[in-house]
């Protein structure tokens, strides 16, 4: 069976009539509860709004199978995420239910919901009048209700086809690594005597970023840097195939960024003639410089040409490279071969 979107019949709906029950989360105070299994679900949509995992008494608990809509929260405000656990919710939270919700119709409805993220802003909340307001379109049967069969067996088709080609991307890619340890010897490097070249990005505004598909890379440690796409073409820097390292902000995170990017003022790049693995490697000893410093203490110009690193040597004491590579190629492949368990 194949689902196609545009073979279906469209009707736009109310929030409060899809969700006819919606209420508020419960928990006003996270930092009183201890660590546990109970997730809490803060107003953000990353990890399924999953922000850490808390022990609550019963009063705190919004049951699972439902819809949570983020109104509040900077970033974030405006999305919607599906639970299907029961979990404690942030008061900046409101979740909708129906009799007829599942995981499968409820990625559907997300995404027809997402749509309606621009609404909001940080000064522009999603109270509950305007909420329940929200209108979304959605697929509808021959009574012109909401098809939530449709809604679930296209969700479902292309699941499966995204595994399917998931499994075909692992097992062409998957080689016969034998496993490889780190029982080398170390040995500290100036950062300047890894990389031939180290340059801070330009500063770009956000009122002067231009529509475009570039990556901007700037001090935010996730999305590997990625802050906004973009299509400035003058007064900036772009690099490619190199490290970006996070000198304010999330100070200290640091990326391989295979791609052309454009980086901001508040990341440096390093470069150097490395292999996609080399550089992974290295990223990952980088990102410990994270630890000795802080917004009040960024990596300046100054600071980074005094900076080492902790790299494997090879016999003569120089970095070794190829066991960079072939360490994390295993890593890699163990993690492929993981994957590809969980999916079947």
């Amino acid at each position: 069976m194949t689902n196609t979107l545009d073979k279906v019949i469209w009707k736009e709906f109310k929030v409060k009539t899809i969700f006819p029950n919606i209420e508020k989360c419960k928990c006003g105070n996270v930092g009183n509860l201890e660590d546990g299994n109970i997730p809490y679900v803060g107003a953000t949509n990353r990890n399924n709004g999953t922000m850490r995992y808390v022990k609550a008494p019963e009063k705190l608990i919004t049951k699972g199978n439902c819809v949570v809509f983020i109104c509040d929260g900077q970033g974030s405000v405006g999305y919607s995420i599906y639970k299907s656990e029961d979990f404690v919710g942030s008061t900046t939270l409101k979740v909708g239910r129906n009799n007829f919700l599942n995981y499968y119709n409820a990625q559907f409805i997300i995404g027809a919901l997402d749509k309606n993220r621009c609404i909001y802003s940080y000064g522009y909340k999603r109270t509950e009048p305007r909420l329940k307001n929200e209108t979304i379109y959605l697929p509808v049967n021959s009574k012109g209700e909401p098809d939530y069969k449709f809604m679930e067996e296209y969700i479902k088709e292309r699941e499966a086809k995204l595994k399917n080609q998931y499994k075909a991307f692992i097992k062409s890619n998957i080689n016969n690594f034998k496993e490889i340890k780190l029982n080398k010897e170390w040995k500290e490097f100036f950062i300047f005597e890894i990389f031939e070249k180290i340059q801070r990005g330009k500063r770009l505004i956000k009122e002067h970023q231009e529509v475009g598909n570039i990556p901007y890379v700037s001090s935010t440690a996730l999305n590997n840097g990625v802050d906004n796409f973009i299509g400035n073409e003058t007064g900036v820097r772009k690099y490619e195939n190199c490290l970006s390292l996070a000198n304010s902000g999330s100070v200290g995170a640091c990326f391989y960024e295979p791609f052309e990017f454009i980086a901001s003022d508040h990341v440096t790049h390093l470069k150097g003639n490395y292999s996609k693995y080399a550089y992974l490697f290295m990223s990952c000893m980088l990102n410990r410089l994270s630890e000795k410093y802080n917004f009040n203490r960024e990596i300046n110009d100054t600071r980074i040409k005094r900076e080492k690193v902790f790299l494997p040597v090879d016999l003569n004491g120089e970095p070794d490279y190829k066991f960079m590579e072939d360490y994390i190629k295993y890593l890699e492949q163990k993690k492929l071969l993981e994957y590809l368990d969980y999916i079947k």
